[in-house]
Formats: C-alpha cells, sequence, structure tokens
C-alpha cells in the first residue's frame, strides 16, 4: 500500500515535470531554428514590411496612451511625495529616468504584447490547425521563412522605435502635469530634463525594446506553431502567448537592469 501510494506521488509529480522540460527542449529548438531563419537568406521583404506596420504603426495609439498617463501619474506621484522634503526640483529627473529606463519600454511590450502577441498566436495557430502550415511545406515553402521571420525582425525592429516615441511622450506628459497642475517653472523643468538626460538611459530603453520585440514575436509564433484541437486549441495558444510574454518581459526586465546599473 505504501509502495502505491509514493508511486502514485512520483507520477503525480513527474508527469508534470517531464512534461515542462519536453517544452523546454521544444522551445529552444524553436529559438535555435527561428534564429538561424532569421541570418540565412531569403527574407520575404513583403511580409516583413507588413510585419513593421501591424506591430509599429497600428500599436502607436495604444502605447501612446500608456507612455503620456504613466508620465503624468509618475509627476503627480514624485511631487506628492518630495514636496515633504523641499525637493520639488527633483520631479524632473525622476519623471525623465522612470519613462526612459522603466515605463516606456515595459509599458510598450506589455500593451504589444496584448495586442500583437495575441494575433500572432491566434493567426498562426489558425494556420496549424487548418493545416495551411502543412499547405506550405507541399509548396516547398519554408513556414518558418514564410511566417516566423518576418515576425521576429519586425518585433525586434518596431519595438525600439515605438519605445523611443514612448519616451518622448511620456516626458512630454509629465511635463504637461508639471507646467499646468502643479504650476512648474516651464523653463526650469526643461533645462533639469535636457540636462539630466543620459544616452544611457535611453539607450537602455531601446535595448529592452528590442529585446522585448522578440520575446512578442517569439512567443506568439511558438504557441500559435504548436497549437493543436482546434478552436479550443487556438485559444489555448493565445492565453498561453500573452501570458508568457508578459511574465518573460518583467523577468528579462529585471535582468537587463541588473546587468546595466547594478554595480
Amino acid at each position: 500500500m505504501f509502495k502505491k501510494y509514493i508511486g502514485n506521488f512520483l507520477q503525480t509529480l513527474g508527469s508534470p515535470l517531464a512534461n515542462f522540460i519536453k517544452r523546454i527542449g521544444e522551445l529552444s529548438l524553436f529559438i535555435i531554428q527561428s534564429v538561424y531563419n532569421c541570418v540565412t537568406p531569403p527574407i520575404y521583404l513583403k511580409n516583413l514590411i507588413k510585419q513593421m506596420v501591424d506591430i509599429g504603426f497600428y500599436s502607436l495609439p495604444v502605447v501612446a496612451l500608456t507612455t503620456v498617463f504613466a508620465g503624468m501619474v509618475i509627476a503627480l506621484q514624485t511631487n506628492a511625495g518630495f514636496s515633504s522634503y523641499g525637493a520639488e526640483s527633483a520631479v524632473a529627473s525622476v519623471v525623465l529616468i522612470a519613462v526612459t529606463r522603466e515605463l516606456a519600454p515595459v509599458f510598450s511590450g506589455l500593451m504589444v504584447a496584448g495586442r500583437i502577441g495575441a494575433a500572432m498566436a491566434a493567426e498562426i495557430g489558425t494556420m496549424r490547425v487548418t493545416e495551411q502550415i502543412d499547405a506550405l511545406s507541399t509548396l516547398s515553402t519554408n513556414p518558418f521563412k514564410y511566417l516566423v521571420t518576418p515576425r521576429l525582425l519586425a518585433g525586434i525592429l518596431v519595438l525600439p522605435l515605438l519605445v523611443l516615441i514612448g519616451d518622448i511622450i511620456g516626458i512630454f506628459g509629465g511635463y504637461t502635469v508639471a507646467i499646468y497642475q502643479l504650476d512648474y517653472n516651464a523653463a526650469n523643468y526643461i533645462n533639469t530634463t535636457i540636462n539630466e538626460l543620459q544616452s544611457i538611459d535611453v539607450i537602455t530603453g531601446l535595448i529592452k525594446g528590442a529585446v522585448f520585440g522578440f520575446i512578442i514575436a517569439l512567443m506568439g509564433c511558438y504557441n500559435g506553431y504548436k497549437s493543436k484541437g482546434g478552436a479550443q486549441g487556438v485559444g489555448n495558444a493565445t492565453t498561453n502567448a500573452v501570458v508568457s510574454s508578459s511574465i518573460l518581459i518583467l523577468i528579462c526586465n529585471y535582468i537587463i537592469t541588473g546587468m546595466i546599473f547594478a554595480k
């Protein structure tokens, strides 16, 4: 009886662990194959441009709204905290650092993950369950080249641009609140922002944007490519793509920040 309970426990514990290791192995092979196809010809430029427009241009409104209100909230909260110590002059610096290093890249990544990651998983997952991917192979077209590579390259190229735009809009949001709601001096605020602006802050945000773009495209393509089970499988792939992308973005954000700024 005791051996039976031990065996059932090990089976219960071992099955999820084995599945997890299997998924890690599949994901690793998928990453290797995807990266290899990204650096070898041919590149479908038409698909690449289409994905850049879908990821970049159509995501711009939601990124702009997110970052502008993030900058405004940071200005309000910083002023509320610093006013007790007479350090209101540091508000511009805090808004600048918070937006460029963290808020713009992270919020842009999360918004694009929710919008584009789900769309990628749904589109490729639908192609998988309807055997359109198999049809591409039958027509001697590499599915990775045609479907995955344009999305990965577009994510890596476009997300830094969205982050840069988010930097500008987020800083402008903080400026608007500081000048028109908190009665700061506009000239002093602008001078402080310009004097405190450092290239490492902007470059860090751009690096994060490129990494986040790769993660979003990778998880969207992977979950869609491996989906099965009809409409329910496509729905699960969409959910997994968004959740996994969001978690990995937050984890990688901490890792990159620690590598660059930790002493």
